[in-house]
């Protein structure tokens, strides 16, 4: 799939078939996340892949009204952040990297907030990061049970030439 097709076919997904995904895979997409464009090249992100069930329950559990259905991914991406500048716009980069590398691959995602939401801290926790760190996204990875099909805004409804 090229990176156009990924882009337009890209969708949350928020119900799962319980399947495990292969570890090349998931090196692949986070590879694709840490190679996202970053200010001054600063690259402050570090991320934590979990995949085994008792950790995604725990994770689900951690933000039972955001993320339900975590315990049904193959696996989930915590993006993680140094505290620097342009934390928030670098890592939200590197996880729609994640998304686009993911739907290439033919598997579902959701992005789920992290940055300044009341589960940050115990998800820091769980993910046993050092002071200093935030939460910026989690990402949602697995075989789709469904497709989803939320409607886009028209290109002519968002796209302005020389002004707005």
């Amino acid at each position: 799939m090229d990176a156009i097709d990924a882009i337009v076919g890209r969708h949350s997904v928020r119900k799962y078939i319980k399947a495990a995904i292969p570890r090349e895979q998931l090196e692949t997409i986070v590879d694709c996340g840490r190679l996202a464009a970053t200010a001054v090249n600063r690259q402050p992100w570090e991320f934590v892949v979990v995949t085994a069930q008792a950790a995604l329950d725990e994770l689900t559990a951690i933000c039972p009204n955001n993320a339900p259905f975590f315990k049904d991914c193959g696996a989930v991406v915590l993006v993680l952040s140094r505290e620097e500048k342009y934390y928030l716009e670098d890592c939200a980069a590197a996880t729609q990297n994640i998304l686009i590398a993911a739907t290439a691959l033919g598997l579902g995602t959701c992005w789920v907030a992290g940055d300044k939401k009341d589960y940050a801290p115990a998800v820091l926790s769980f993910a046993g990061a050092p002071g200093g760190f935030r939460l910026v996204s989690m990402v949602g990875i697995g075989v789709a049970a469904e497709k989803g099909n939320a409607p886009k805004r028209k290109l002519s409804e968002v796209l302005h030439w020389e002004q707005f």
